[in-house]
């Protein structure tokens, strides 16, 4: 519920909005939310059904019955499609594509292959859909470009807009790998109605020559493609949205009994996918891992396989190979090329071991090639690939798949490598005591980068790496910040600044790139560097004394810690991935208050304060927008920094003293809106105690595996409520009216022709990002698009 600050119309606002969830309560096309186009007519009537004869005495209150659907389309339905103005840039490497030798260019090219089929595997980790729409699409554009289809869209009644919105749909899948945002993790439709994308595909000349065969894919998806029920609008596990790492029936006791289970056999869940069925009464669960292999016997390369049959705690759980199995044999192939064109042993050992794991399905393989990775210092190419992420597993431990091959850029690598050479003397800055400390800073590489390739859901801004909590504590890590993305990704037009005061703008506009370079390089090398697990190996050696080692929040002695196989990642499950970001989020803000960094970065006196008051404005302001990706109906965050960034809002705004300020207020156009100020004269003393307070908890509680505490205290501070001094639910609405789409990215190809590589570069448009994922699978598109209907088909029944 949300309010106009103006009283004369708070009631009018107030009937609107009743009205508007009266007509939420009447069904449209068997419960699916209607498309944009059928508001304005289906929609309509039923909205003016709704009205008549449930509230006819407040449909007198408001003028224009319109005003309230428009009102509502745009709070809460514009989540659900992609604007056809949405923001597109390509990611330009030409120059430091061109600068590579020959062999570093075949490197980069093989290990980019490589990168894009397994990428390929995320369609079938998003939803039962999402691989069926992208075949569809590859389909219909192998045969036509978006240029030449422009006029079969006119022929079949298409309007432009309604063309451009299909192929801003169709750029939104390739750029996702699916059909939901891999930030925020909400569907998008088509916004232009269901028969007239009906009509394109029909006449479309794929259509033409395969009717059967487009016919069935069209039937396949169509209707999925469209649904808005309640469970569809959003990923998640069980009632509370849609995933593809747990067949249908699966609950969150099924994800923490798995992996119990995997625990107890010494299996990562980083490459797996759980499937549960009923067998006469009884629960039985299938673990299947990400391999080419699809034997469970022991093949050449193991001593024993880690497949075969077990009860555990009265269940059956079977362990099987071969998911996304012709997706890993490619990946397998194109790494074994690349191994040719290795620059060292270091880097040819490192694809040896990748292509074990992917073919054996084996982590551990995957874990020894990052070992590797870790040894090669300072390349030219660098790359790395496999299950990475959890952000978007419900349970937080199975990795998506991502691949990225990226050029050095040497003169901003330079700033990144003062920064580690410096790392040693700002660890000891941190607050908490020295003990909560890793006993070895291994000083990592930390490069700039410019990206070629960056297979996946979606492209981040800087990487560290790997996620592997032993290697992380006792082998070390990588730092990696992405320059040519940086460069295009949060450009801003002051026209489109929300939240912030006018006289905060232009030094925001001209800040907040050189701001976030600094809090990148901070949230990764010593931000996700930092702090020790305090740990009691499967031989009952511990790694920290117990006796002398005092917890500083209680003053007693350290009483819990993780055992055997636990990782941070299965003890915190569910919020693991968001707290150590936002763990991260304030070691950036902390450190960034320190001379000696923003002196690295080039910045002195004033141009250094600006800095540092932008870095705390924009995290204060992230905060206020990661409203837009909180789920009121399931009380639950959806993109683990957007939470993370709101926890920050919610402490400092605790701090008091003026800080923070967070207002409600009428914008221009009449419509809600809210101004958020931070006071730059406490920063350096109200906020840097209340992130030295709050950094020193999260520390805390994380070395020591004190799973209750930290989430007590996390899920505390993310409460999203309309009590209190602040109304966030009402402000979310706000967030939601003004919120602006990220943009996408075009990303380049390359070709081998002859003896040499070729770059093959696309325009920054919507047409620009199709046309370079249809080339992107030339050689082989029947035979793949063939493997990925089958891998789709095989699981279809355990989505029901």
């Amino acid at each position: 519920m949300f309010y106009y600050i103006c009283k004369t119309s708070v009631y009018r606002n107030w009937t609107m909005l009743r009205c508007v969830r009266l007509w939420k309560r009447f069904p449209t096309r068997m419960g699916f939310e209607p498309t944009r186009a059928e508001h304005n007519g289906l929609a309509v009537h039923r909205l003016n059904h709704s009205a008549t004869s449930s509230c006819g005495r407040l449909k007198r209150s408001f003028c224009s019955l319109s005003s309230v659907l428009n009102l509502r389309l745009n709070m809460v339905d514009s989540q659900y499609y992609l604007p056809n103005d949405i923001g597109v840039s390509a990611l330009d490497c030409g120059e430091a594509f061109r600068l590579l030798s020959p062999q570093e260019k075949m490197y980069a090219h093989y290990l980019s292959r490589a990168a894009w089929y397994g990428g390929l595997a995320v369609l079938l980790q998003t939803s039962p859909e999402s691989a069926n729409i992208f075949v569809l699409l590859q389909r219909i554009f192998r045969k036509q470009t978006p240029s030449q289809l422009a006029q079969v869209a006119t022929a079949a009644g298409l309007s432009s807009e309604d063309y451009q919105a299909f192929l801003v749909y169709a750029a939104g899948l390739y750029a996702n790998m699916g059909n939901y945002k891999s930030f925020g993790d909400t569907k998008f439709i088509p916004n232009l109605p269901k028969d007239k994308l009906e009509a394109l595909v029909r006449a479309s000349q794929a259509f033409q020559e395969q009717s059967a065969e487009m016919e069935a894919l069209w039937d396949s998806c169509s209707c999925l493609l469209y649904s808005l029920e309640d469970r569809q609008k959003q990923l998640g596990l069980g009632d509370k949205g849609i995933t593809t790492y747990f067949s249908g029936n699966c609950c969150l006791e099924d994800a923490e009994l798995a992996q119990k289970f995997l625990d107890s056999k010494k299996l990562s869940a980083y490459n797996t996918r759980l499937f549960k069925r009923d067998d006469g009464g009884k629960a039985c669960y299938e673990v299947r891992l990400a391999s080419a292999v699809q034997k469970d016997c022991a093949v050449d390369g193991e001593c024993e396989s880690c497949c075969g049959s077990f009860s555990f705690e009265d269940k059956e759980f079977t362990v099987k190979r071969g998911d996304y199995a012709p997706l890993m044999e490619k990946v397998c192939h194109y790494l074994q090329q690349a191994q040719a064109y290795a620059a060292n042993e270091n880097q040819r050992k490192m694809l040896e071991e990748y292509r074990r794991s992917f073919t054996l399905g084996s982590v551990e393989a995957h874990k020894e090639g990052s070992r590797y990775w870790i040894k090669d210092k300072g390349p030219i190419v660098e790359s790395y690939i496999g299950f990475i992420e959890s952000y978007r597993d419900p349970f937080g431990s199975r990795g998506e798949f991502e691949g990225f091959v990226a050029v050095v850029n040497k003169a901003m690598s330079e700033r990144f490598a003062k920064l580690v050479s410096s790392a040693e003397v700002l660890l000891p800055e941190l607050p908490w005591p020295r003990e909560f400390e890793k006993d070895t800073f291994l000083k990592p590489d930390f490069t700039s980068l410019d990206v070629l390739t960056f297979a996946g859901s979606g492209i981040p801004a800087g990487i560290n790496i790997p996620n592997y909590d032993d290697i992380r504590q006792s082998e070390g890590f990588k730092n990696v910040s992405l320059g040519n993305v940086l460069a295009v990704a949060y450009a801003t037009q002051k026209e489109k600044l929300t939240f912030l005061e006018e006289d905060d703008k232009d030094l925001f506009i001209k800040w907040k790139g050189p701001s976030f370079e600094v809090q990148v390089g901070l949230h990764e090398l010593l931000g996700h560097g930092s702090g020790k697990l305090f740990v009691q190996d499967d031989k009952g050696k511990f790694n920290f004394d117990q006796s002398k080692v005092i917890n500083p929040e209680t003053g007693e002695p350290v009483s819990s810690w993780y055992r055997g196989s636990e990782t941070w990642d299965s003890k915190f499950s569910t919020i693991a991935s968001t707290y150590e970001e936002c763990r991260a989020e304030c070691v950036g803000l902390y450190l960034c208050l320190n001379k000696q960094v923003l002196s690295i970065f080039g910045h002195e006196g004033q141009d250094a304060e600006d800095v540092v008051y932008v870095n705390w404005l924009s995290m204060v302001r992230a905060g206020l927008l990661g409203l837009e990706f909180y789920t009121p109906e399931s009380k639950s965050w959806r993109q683990a920094h957007m939470q993370a960034r709101f926890v920050i809002l919610r402490v400092l705004l605790e701090a008091g003293e003026g800080l923070v300020g967070l207002e409600e207020v009428t914008g221009k156009d009449g419509m809600p809106d809210a101004r958020i100020t931070l006071d730059r004269s406490k920063i350096h003393t109200v906020g840097k105690n209340a992130i030295h307070r709050f950094l020193c908890k999260l520390q805390v509680f994380k070395s020591t595996a004190d799973v209750d505490g930290g989430r007590a205290l996390y899920d505390g501070y993310s409460t999203v409520s309309d009590s209190g001094a602040y109304n966030f639910l009402r402000l979310r609405e706000t967030v939601l009216l003004r919120k602006e789409v990220r943009k996408m990215f075009v990303q380049a190809n390359t070709r081998v022709s002859g003896d040499s590589v070729e770059l093959v570069e696309y325009e920054g448009t919507v047409a620009g990002l199709i046309s370079s994922f249809t080339e992107r699978f030339q050689d082989d598109a029947e035979q793949l698009e063939a493997d990925l209907l089958e891998l789709s088909k095989r699981d279809a029944p355990c989505w029901c």
